[in-house]
């Protein structure tokens, strides 16, 4: 079955909001109360917000796609994560989600190779991820790439708050 890695297009905002959705689901919906994911989901993978994003020139996201069915996306853009240590012009890996099944393929390193790519395109800079404090294999993954915990928040789903880690790569490791 081809699989294909391709920047995604405001045209792709359905698709995108609903893969998004489902990753997420699948990765952490065991957590939360129902009302608390379906809150989350509603706001954060909205189409129109999804659109937004695809039409942003700041932002770049990118769709996983098996036999034209999309399986993972990653997403990077100016860093957002509240850190004191963040300054105008850092990068940040947004979203890098792998439906199940394909977990463990491979594909999340080829995802995270071309958001990386992207992000260092005009040169070294200081990169940023937040990622669940529970979620053991994805710190150990961002550390391959030279991620170490810097901080950490509080991240709302609906009324719940996650605790989450603040991952930061710096320059110089570019």
């Amino acid at each position: 079955m081809p699989v294909v890695l391709r920047r995604a297009t405001v045209d792709d905002a359905q698709a995108l909001s609903e893969l998004a959705a489902r990753t997420f689901t699948e990765t952490f919906g065991h957590l939360y109360p129902r009302e608390d994911l379906d809150a989350f989901l509603s706001e954060a993978y909205d189409v129109e917000r999804q659109r937004t994003i695809l039409g942003h020139a700041d932002y770049a996201v990118w769709l996983l796609e098996a036999d034209g069915e999309p399986v993972g996306h990653a997403a990077a853009g100016p860093c957002g994560l509240p850190h004191a240590g963040s300054a105008t012009g850092d990068g940040e890996i947004k979203r890098l989600y792998l439906l199940r099944a394909w977990q463990g393929t491979g594909h999340g390193a080829r995802m995270m190779d071309v958001a990386m790519d992207w992000l260092l395109q005009a040169g070294p800079r200081t990169l940023w991820v937040g990622v669940w404090s529970e979620n053991l294999g994805a710190q150990r993954f961002y550390g391959r790439y030279g991620f170490e915990k810097v901080g950490d928040y509080l991240f709302p789903v609906g009324e719940t708050r996650d605790l989450e880690f603040i991952l930061r790569r710096p320059a110089a490791s570019a």
